[in-house]
């Protein structure tokens, strides 16, 4: 089956729609767009008069911007594809996906009752066990010495949720050089989102035993990934503690200032459902400890209700 996705254009949004969509079609074809379309551009003014063959049998879609785009792709096919969105809808196109899959923290009584919404942990991605194992020697070679146990910190940024003021970046950083003098080699990521004065201050610490990517060159992220014997994680990120779950490693999340809002409450349940119910992560408490679990795929798993749904829809 022909897989075509659509997403806007945070990486987030792409990553999820491709880990679900590889599944399917090993060669997604990938739409990325920048902004809504309009209403008036959905018929016979639409972009997508003409498409490219071969039709997608399966658009997957993330993102709000996305919604329009699917159903404009959709109505220019020759044979109407199978519809996935890999978050709540809008109530424009709530009914007319196909399935959509909302995260369990996002999950209502309303959307239980909801025929097309399925439920799904955290959101899906790119990272699986079988690849950070494949990618774990030559990682390790590059960025640990000798057999040294490793732990990988990532670090989100404020997000409306969560705040890093002066206190808890301050916190980050004796916990970093806490674990280093654990005798645990440290490697430290920040994001896009980080604030601006994190970075100077990881770099300024001294210790041959934590190594920060000063964010030139190659992105090492999926290398820290694959190099970990376990992590720890800023709470304001879903999908890096995802991520990291995909390992079967310990993975510790680190608190932050809190923002009271509905969106911190989303956050909070969703840390709530990984720690006290799946204990897939921990709350971090001071020291790391080994701990086990059988990794999720969601992405596979997602993958598998669209592929058995598929022929069902398109015999309809």
């Amino acid at each position: 089956m022909r897989v075509w996705t659509v997403s806007e254009v945070k990486a987030g949004t792409l990553t999820q729609c491709v880990g679900v969509g590889r599944y399917i079609d090993p060669e997604p074809h990938s739409i990325i767009v920048a902004k809504k379309l309009r209403r008036w551009r959905m018929g016979l003014l639409s972009p997508y008069r003409g498409l490219p063959q071969p039709h997608p049998d399966i658009i997957i879609s993330c993102g709000r911007m996305a919604e329009r785009h699917v159903f404009a792709i959709a109505a220019a096919c020759h044979r109407r594809p199978v519809t996935v969105h890999l978050q709540t809808p809008s109530a424009e196109f709530a009914r007319r996906y196909d399935m959509a899959f909302i995260s369990r923290h996002d999950w209502t009584e309303a959307k239980a009752n909801t025929a097309n919404f399925h439920q799904m942990l955290g959101v899906p991605h790119q990272i699986t066990g079988k690849r950070l194992e494949n990618a774990r020697p030559k990682a390790r070679a590059t960025w640990v010495n000798s057999n040294a146990k490793v732990v990988t910190v990532l670090i989100g940024g404020s997000n409306g949720a969560y705040l890093f003021d002066d206190a808890t970046i301050d916190k980050l950083i004796v916990t970093i050089e806490g674990l280093a003098a654990q005798g645990w080699t440290v490697l430290v990521s920040t994001s896009r989102r980080s604030e601006p004065t994190i970075l100077p201050r990881l770099l300024a610490l001294r210790s041959d035993c934590i190594v920060v990517w000063d964010r030139t060159g190659t992105n090492p992220y999926t290398d820290f990934l694959a190099a970990a014997d376990a992590f720890l994680i800023t709470k304001d990120t879903i999908t890096m503690n995802c991520e990291a779950v995909a390992s079967g490693r310990p993975v510790y999340s680190f608190d932050l200032a809190k923002t009271p809002c509905d969106r911190l409450d989303k956050f909070e349940r969703f840390h709530a459902d990984m720690s006290a119910t799946l204990r897939l992560t921990r709350p971090f408490e001071g020291t790391i400890c080994h701990y086990g679990y059988a990794p999720p795929n969601e992405a596979r798993r997602i993958a598998d209700v669209i592929r058995n749904a598929a022929p069902r829809r398109a015999e309809c």
